[in-house]
């Protein structure tokens, strides 16, 4: 949370006028979905709490944690770098993220 905090003021406040309106659009959804997920790693900590042996909940810690790596990440670089490619990174965080919530949602069933 608070690198998503730290990387959103860098955003809004030492990348005013730096980036275009499109790039700046493009770090800001990394921020959002850092935030979001940022909260659901959080969620996924206190749930391994009350069911410490759904190992499950662990694998969907880690599969958002990759999400935030790889998704918000590549927008990051996307934004500051203008390199193009690196957009093709981030479906593949998007599948870490939907991966994550699946398996939590499986393991908690389970459980």
């Amino acid at each position: 949370m608070a690198s998503a905090v730290a990387i959103g003021a860098f955003g809004a406040h030492g990348l005013k006028g730096k980036l275009s309106a499109d790039m700046m659009q493009v770090y800001q959804t990394g921020v959002e979905y850092h935030f979001y997920h940022a909260l659901g790693v959080l969620l996924v900590g206190v749930i391994a709490g009350f069911y410490p042996q759904a190992s499950g909940v662990q694998w969907a810690g880690w599969l958002l944690v990759l999400g935030v790596l790889l998704f918000a990440g590549s927008l990051y670089a996307l934004s500051l770098s203008g390199i193009k490619v690196l957009g093709a990174i981030t479906p593949i965080g998007g599948v870490a993220f939907i991966a994550g919530w699946i398996t939590l949602a499986v393991s908690l069933y389970r459980h």
